[in-house]
């Protein structure tokens, strides 16, 4: 993954919620920041979305769709993490692969939470040029780590992150692009940084073809198009049945307490839309350490 494509997902996330805030699971859902990140160019895409304007070429169509598509699956997932994160209520919060994540400058619940936001320098340089003078409502602590060489636990300690203290753990949209035994790494390092009574929350992909070859088709048309695609630089090399996701956090000392499919918890916090399977697929589990 090059910095250039994970900028580029970490847009495409920011724009899913910006189209989602005001308009799906309201009272549930809200990110007023998400569209305070953008670029006037990224916006225009998020403007026509939330109008329903449909463009007529075929290439700003399919792009059209992906963001619809993306916000329906953000405004459910945001919804399952944000109640995870106040439920659990810890003094710590780290993010993993943040890219342009808002909790901590929207969640009135981070006041005095030291947030640690894990993500590659050049992203993190990119956020931080975003932001401007926002002020941040958490304590938040940039954490860069370049994942291919550095330590996660040593570059949190030096950021300031106490292991002896509980800490609510975000691992949103990074678990399909690694591999099995990468993921299993990761949770063996936060497991040794977290405290007793520590919460974990992933959102992770399950096997399903339908939307495996639907993503390819989506890239493919995106290409043909001449339209950027996201996607490009980031293949799926994992699904996982929860079955499977609860073995291995069990290994590493956490407890699944919740597991559901967005699906689910889009009907639960009302948010409607056309892509039902598409949300299926996904999954939020929570777990805790003992």
């Amino acid at each position: 993954m090059t910095e250039r494509a994970a900028s580029r997902t970490a847009i495409l996330v920011c724009q899913g919620r910006a189209v989602a805030d005001g308009r799906m699971g309201i009272g549930r859902f809200s990110d007023p920041v998400a569209v305070e990140l953008l670029a006037d160019g990224e916006r225009e895409l998020v403007d026509l979305v939330r109008a329903g304007a449909v463009p007529k070429g075929f290439g700003a169509r399919m792009e059209y769709e992906l963001l619809s598509a993306t916000s329906e699956v953000l405004a459910a997932r945001t919804v399952a993490i944000d109640e995870a994160v106040r439920e659990s209520a810890h003094p710590q919060l780290v993010i993993l692969g943040a890219g342009l994540d808002a909790r901590a400058w929207r969640m009135p619940e981070l006041a005095g939470v030291a947030v640690f936001e894990v993500d590659r320098p050049a992203s993190q340089a990119e956020k931080r040029e975003r932001l401007g003078e926002r002020e941040a409502i958490g304590d938040v602590r940039f954490v860069p780590v370049d994942f291919a060489e550095d330590s996660l636990g040593a570059a949190l300690t030096a950021a300031g992150h106490d292991r002896t203290r509980s800490t609510t753990w975000i691992w949103e949209g990074v678990v399909p692009y690694l591999t099995p035994a990468q993921i299993a790494e990761t949770v063996v390092e936060v497991a040794e940084h977290s405290a007793p009574g520590s919460r974990l929350i992933i959102t992770y992909p399950t096997p399903n073809r339908v939307y495996h070859y639907g993503r390819k088709a989506m890239e493919l048309l995106l290409t043909v198009s001449g339209r950027t695609n996201p996607m490009a630089r980031e293949p799926q090399r994992s699904t996982w049945t929860p079955e499977a996701m609860a073995a291995l956090l069990a290994e590493h000392g956490f407890a699944v307490t919740g597991d559901r499919d967005l699906q689910a918890v889009s009907v639960a916090a009302g948010i409607e839309g056309k892509r039902k399977s598409l949300r299926a697929d996904g999954h939020v589990v929570i777990a805790d350490r003992r």
